[in-house]
């Protein structure tokens, strides 16, 4: 008897965790079709000629916002078990990664400018 009501409360658990798998599994589809629209619609737009950036600039600029982000990660987040990983992961996305990135983006933006005037000059 004791098995049983044992069994019961795994079943009870998997259930849970299936449940919770489904609704991200969802989350991720809504998230999917979400930038795939974006994507058609960045498609659908015509290019204009003398407004497009270079590939290296487009690099550039990526990669001053990734050394912006992975700085403050790797000042932020705590390795020592999956868990606190975990825990800090979201606690630096929730700091860094909403109302910030506007300001990383600006900052990133703004020293590529310079850059590329530099370089004309």
């Amino acid at each position: 008897i004791d098995y049983i009501h044992f069994l019961h409360k795994e079943k009870k658990k998997q259930e849970e965790e299936v449940s919770v798998l489904r609704k991200e599994v969802m989350a991720l589809k809504i998230m999917k079709t979400n930038y795939e629209h974006i994507v058609k619609a960045h498609q659908n737009q015509p290019q204009q000629g003398e407004d497009q950036v270079s590939d290296q600039v487009k690099f550039s600029i990526f990669q001053n916002i990734m050394d912006s982000l992975f700085v403050s990660f790797s000042n932020s987040v705590a390795m020592s078990s999956f868990q606190e990983l975990s825990a800090c992961v979201f606690s630096w996305i929730e700091e860094h990664c909403k109302p910030q990135v506007k300001m990383v983006l600006d900052g990133c933006c703004t020293k590529q400018k310079s850059d590329i005037n530099l370089q004309d000059d």
